[in-house]
């Protein structure tokens, strides 16, 4: 609370009647807040935001930003590149790349920004501070910049399907907490969810499902056919949305479990060749990809192909966990690959088919990103883990030198309920429990020496949707959690529970000028503090 206390005494100086609730409520927590407190500026339907000239990028992100206010103020700015104006941004290249520093003066506001991104997250806090005080604002400074380079979100398209419209609304939710990365898992055992032109059956086949299991994997199904893919086009579209709001996507291709809808198209590319179908409810299936077949291979790089031309991405994930290995253990194939490359075992024999596949991705200019399984039979350094089973994966990580992001099921699951109480106030869900409060404690570092700290890129919240079928329920389980985890990934050394308490008040404001359907327990606090 150091630079809180500072703050404060400014304020008393400035002969100001309001307390520390009237202070700059903006999340994630900036680095260097200084408000004087006496009113500077007042937005009017005439004030006008001034840019560079010739500078695309900043007219789109101003564009966006002129919407966003018509919509949650209902004032609509105007945009120049000449002459003169209120709002003047501009990129200056003596600031960190997602640096950002926010000047309201009598003169107007300055929003500077160590490139076009950094622009965006001053002008996100900006957003903020209307919501907070409306259109007549004080005399304030802010100076701030990440602590992760890495703040990711994923979600699930698998299980169940979202639409292109819902997804623009999932990244416009990130874009608000200035989350930059967008995993997007779009394959799985429930359905294939990308169109790949090569093999059409991917998604004629692999992207429906007869039916959907009720409840808990119970006896009872729905009997309602449910499927859904998204077009390269609509891929594009998408890719193009979230760049302008400076998200990367990163794909997730599942290999070599969780595969049951690629053999359902493909049956030759499993171990037995047939009887393969799109499952209809949850779990780890015994049918994987097969590892001895070179087919396989062909049919994964020929995959990646159309991925990497669709994605921009210096990541590609590859998924790489829970992958049984009974049918590795009975099939003559990747018996034979297991002698043939003198193999140890079939935990060895994934290794070796995760480092051809990466040595395809590096040869082609992207690196592969895996789950903490991948680390089980021995990965090169030059992989990046995602470690969701707990932590320990990621810490044996970055202490053999691979990079890291932290994404752990004990604070980072965001399909686990938010409330010790689910019953008869919460949808139907995997079960767990991961508080506001929970989330906000994560350390990324915890364990680690500071030499082994910088292989920590960043860390990530999943939502993964076996029991999430529409985005009300998405938003009602990634709020207001995301707002924690974006404040541990932005603002490492600066929090403070009780204040972040505070500050959501004003964020909620936005939640309800959005339609987000957040869920209630951390306003009426209702969880328990662990």
């Amino acid at each position: 609370m150091k630079r809180f206390i500072i703050t404060i005494l400014l304020l008393a100086f400035a002969g100001l009647s309001f307390g520390a609730e009237n202070l700059p409520a903006i999340i994630p927590l900036p680095r260097k807040v200084v408000c004087k407190g006496k009113i500077a500026f007042t937005l009017t339907e005439s004030t006008r935001i001034l840019l560079p000239r010739n500078d695309k990028v900043l007219r789109r992100t101003a564009e966006i930003f002129v919407q966003t206010i018509a919509r949650e103020q209902n004032l609509m700015l105007k945009i120049r590149e000449k002459d003169s104006g209120e709002i003047r941004l501009t990129v200056d290249p003596q600031l960190a790349e997602e640096a950002y520093r926010l000047d309201i003066t009598a003169s107007g506001i300055d929003i500077r920004g160590g490139s076009s991104a950094g622009v965006f997250y001053g002008l996100q806090s900006f957003r903020q501070l209307l919501a907070q005080y409306g259109t007549v604002l004080p005399a304030l400074q802010i100076e701030d910049a990440p602590s992760f380079g890495y703040r990711g979100a994923m979600l699930d398209c698998g299980r169940h399907f979202f639409t292109v419209d819902e997804i623009k609304t999932f990244i416009d939710l990130l874009a608000l907490h200035k989350i930059n990365r967008f995993h997007w898992h779009l394959t799985e055992d429930q359905g294939w969810r990308i169109e790949i032109r090569r093999y059409p059956e991917l998604t004629k086949i692999g992207s429906q499902r007869s039916e959907t299991v009720l409840g808990n994997n119970s006896p009872a199904y729905d009997g309602t056919p449910y499927g859904g893919y998204y077009t390269q086009d609509q891929l594009r579209d998408v890719v193009t949305y979230a760049a302008e709001r400076f998200i990367v996507i990163i794909p997730e291709i599942e290999m070599l479990g969780h595969a049951s809808a690629a053999l359902a198209a493909y049956p030759n590319l499993g171990c037995i060749g047939e009887g393969y179908k799109v499952r209809t409810h949850w779990g780890v299936f015994p049918e994987v990809f097969c590892a001895g077949k070179e087919s396989t291979f062909e049919f994964l790089q020929n995959v990646l192909e159309e991925v990497i031309k669709l994605f921009p991405s210096e990541y590609i994930h590859v998924g790489g966990d829970e992958c049984p290995t009974k049918s590795w253990k009975v099939c003559p194939a990747c018996q034979k690959r297991i002698q043939n490359e003198s193999l140890k075992d079939e935990h060895e024999l994934q290794s070796y088919f995760m480092l051809r596949i990466e040595k395809w991705l590096n040869k082609h200019g992207r690196h592969l990103i895996g789950w903490d399984e991948i680390l089980e039979g021995g990965i090169s350094q030059s992989a990046t883990i995602m470690s969701w089973r707990g932590t320990a994966g990621g810490i044996a990580a970055a202490r053999a030198g691979n990079k890291v992001i932290m994404t752990p099921n004990t604070h980072c699951y965001l399909d686990y309920y938010q409330t010790e109480h689910p019953q008869g106030c919460e949808p139907w869900g995997i079960g767990g429990y991961v508080p506001v409060e929970k989330v906000y404690s994560f350390d990324p570092y915890d364990q680690l020496a500071e030499t082994e700290c910088p292989y920590i890129l960043g860390m990530q919240g999943n939502i993964w949707t076996e029991y999430i079928a529409s985005m009300a329920h998405v938003e009602h389980m990634t709020l207001p959690r995301l707002a924690a985890l974006a404040e541990v990934s932005w603002s490492y050394k600066g929090r403070d529970i009780e204040d972040f308490r505070r500050r959501m008040e004003n964020l909620r404001k936005i939640y309800e000028l959005c339609g987000y359907r957040y869920a209630p327990y951390f306003f009426d606090h209702a969880e328990v503090k662990k």
